[in-house]
């Protein structure tokens, strides 16, 4: 896998996956229905990641939906409801994070590399493009894991704002990656992998 950009001093709002640069996927001739319908298990796999991260979704929606205003969020937290849904915001996204990360270490050691090789470099352009998208994904789960501490540490306004504010745009990237991921490489998965 290649080194990854430092994207740490990047704004959130520039932590961009750039959609209009995706470059498309040559078509594999050969490639039947059956290679097609292989190919789809990673749509498959991505939508068991969309479950989780809507668990952390509604565990966010809660504690939005709490009874104060955010700037006495330090006063709810001191109920049990709102200090479990705290928690267990932190704890889902440091799971889900590390789950996520670990996808992405397979599809960029393994499964991009076995593609590009296979098709004889043709997809070279689309797996560079998917890995530069893994290290904006990879940036964001740093930030929302630190965002989750320091929620859990000091749930203030602003810990929880940050904490939601990235877990929002982690979430924006990671629906369009799996998006052109699944459909760029569908054909391609299932005739040069065979399944994932």
């Amino acid at each position: 896998m290649p080194n990854m950009n430092d994207l740490s001093t990047h704004s959130l709002d520039d932590l961009s996956i750039d959609e209009f640069s995706r470059p498309k996927a040559p078509k594999v001739p050969a490639a039947t229905d059956i290679h097609r319908r292989q190919g789809r298990q990673l749509a498959a796999i991505h939508r068991h990641y969309l479950m989780e991260m809507a668990q952390i979704g509604a565990v966010l929606a809660r504690i939005e939906a709490g009874d104060a205003p955010p700037e006495n969020l330090r006063q709810i937290v001191l109920s049990l409801d709102m200090a479990e849904n705290l928690r267990a915001f932190g704890n889902l996204c440091g799971r889900e994070c590390q789950v996520l990360k670990f996808h992405h270490d397979i599809e960029g050691s393994d499964m991009f590399p076995r593609i590009e090789a296979a098709g004889g470099g043709r997809f070279r352009e689309v797996v560079a493009k998917l890995l530069s998208e893994h290290e904006v994904v990879h940036e964001l789960i740093i930030r929302l894991g630190r965002a989750a501490d320091a929620l859990m540490e000091d749930p203030e306004e602003a810990n929880f704002v940050r904490a939601a504010t990235t877990y929002r745009k982690l979430e924006e990237v990671v629906r369009s990656h799996f998006g052109y991921e699944e459909t760029e490489l569908a054909e391609a998965i299932g005739y040069y992998l065979g399944s994932i």
